[in-house]
């Protein structure tokens, strides 16, 4: 059987301190909390930054630049993926929607990915939805993914292209057919988003079928989902996500410790399955990444 790569996506740029008291937000909280995750058995980070005064998602390469150097300086093995989704939220105004209202991020390719070439990460996520958000819209248009897609590839760095719902999997096969994006492909199927793909066994078999053969994947749940989707992901062949960005219980009612307690929670999941985590170095070589 082969190897589980557990990903910890540890802040996210929707959850509060609200919601937990304790999610990292500085760059010293986001690595600290990416090493300790390692240390519980994630192979790879998925990694947002946060301005330090108001918690609020932000795309300042320096904040990048810190939480990668901190990490690095401490462990050169464990695979890093940063997010490229922030400045894709379009919220129309109340008196004319066709002109942004507050709350909106949307912004140009290039700002969107200007970290990556920098910093070279081994992996930055790559988002194909354009769907519903609440009230507001997320946009990420075929020009702008195609755009985003030729900067990652020319600065070596590998996309994991995130899928929220089936038409973001025929995008994603379109522009593989184009030859923008490498087949066959690192993909995650995030699952429980509202208005896109449910969080059921139904949805990630469906996903499943439309991925390119031998494609690497996982797949992941929000919210309550979290842990149901690890046990399906893993048992229909997939790797596996969790991390205080999709939820941050690890039962209902009880919030986590910390991101590391999630990953020991998906964890165990896998091994009492029958399953084995993949370390950082068979991950590098199940993605096909340099070895550190």
């Amino acid at each position: 059987m082969n190897k589980t790569i557990i990903t910890c996506a540890v802040t996210g740029n929707i959850t509060t301190r609200q919601q937990h008291p304790e999610l990292p937000v500085t760059p010293k909280e986001i690595a600290d909390a990416s090493l300790l995750a390692a240390d519980a058995g994630a192979a790879i980070v998925h990694i947002h930054v946060r301005d330090p005064i108001t918690s609020k998602a932000s795309m300042d390469l320096e904040l990048y630049r810190d939480v990668v150097e901190r990490i690095r300086a401490q462990n050169k093995s464990l695979i890093l993926n940063l997010t490229t989704g922030p400045g894709g939220r379009f919220v129309p105004g109340n008196e004319d929607p066709k002109i942004a209202g507050l709350g909106t991020t949307l912004t140009t390719p290039e700002r969107r990915v200007a970290h990556v070439p920098v910093l070279k990460p081994e992996i930055c996520s790559l988002d194909l939805n354009t769907m519903n958000s609440g009230a507001e819209v997320v946009i990420n248009t075929p020009t702008t993914v195609t755009r985003m897609a030729e900067i990652i590839k020319q600065a070596r760095v590998k996309p994991e292209i995130e899928i929220f719902d089936s038409g973001d999997l025929r995008l994603a096969l379109d522009l593989m057919q184009r030859g923008i994006l490498d087949a066959p492909g690192m993909f995650s199927l995030v699952l429980g988003v509202k208005y896109g793909f449910g969080a059921t066994p139904e949805a990630m078999m469906y996903a499943r079928s439309m991925l390119p053969q031998q494609a690497v994947w996982t797949g992941f749940g929000i919210g309550r989902y979290a842990f149901p989707m690890v046990a399906q992901s893993f048992l229909l062949g997939g790797h596996v996500r969790v991390g205080f960005e999709d939820n941050v219980y690890l039962k209902k009612g009880i919030l986590a410790s910390t991101n590391a307690s999630l990953v020991e929670q998906a964890r165990r999941i896998v091994e009492d399955l029958g399953g084995g985590i993949a370390s950082c170095a068979e991950t590098r070589e199940i993605l096909g990444l340099e070895r550190a």
